[in-house]
């Protein structure tokens, strides 16, 4: 079980998530959750970098699609200013919404990663679906009151994992 908790990388941001790893891993799209990876909590304000960071995921030929647990209206704004689908209300961790993506943009389960930055949604979740997980250091310090509640528990495996992050750089 604890497995399933642990993502295949730990990045501090989006932008530093590495296209060029991943295509050598075969990853031909992405799975991204919304609030703090995308955007602050609760904005539809896109900074340049990350707007950036899209344009290259699409001149590279990668896909991408929003998953989150917002509702729709939350959501609409930014996957059309990205220009990429979404599913809103999501119901992560539960994998077949995670697979509902896969499907959404015409990829296979092992071409896909998820980035997110939490353990208990994004990344528990793209792990039972069977995906490559990529967890990022949320963008803000303000979110959701159940997510605040969620980070305590996440705090003992944000340690087990910035510790194995460590180990493999020394390696």
């Amino acid at each position: 079980m604890m497995k399933l908790l642990y993502p295949d990388i730990f990045v501090e941001s989006l932008l530093d998530v590495s296209l060029e790893e991943l295509r050598n891993k075969k990853i031909k799209g992405f799975i991204l959750d919304l609030d703090n990876t995308i955007t602050l909590w609760n904005s539809n304000d896109i900074s340049i970098h990350v707007d950036d960071w899209f344009k290259l995921v699409k001149e590279g030929g990668f896909k991408a699609c929003i998953l989150s647990n917002n509702g729709e209206k939350r959501i609409l704004t930014v996957a059309q200013r990205l220009d990429i689908p979404y599913i809103h209300r999501a119901a992560k961790p539960n994998p077949r919404s995670f697979l509902r993506a896969v499907d959404l943009m015409g990829i296979k389960p092992e071409e896909t990663a998820v980035i997110g930055d939490q353990v208990f949604t994004d990344v528990l979740g793209g792990n039972r679906a069977g995906l490559y997980t990529i967890l990022v250091v949320p963008l803000d310090n303000r979110e959701f009151i159940g997510t605040k509640i969620s980070r305590m528990m996440e705090a003992l495996i944000m340690h087990k994992i910035k510790a194995l992050k460590l180990q493999s750089k020394s390696e």
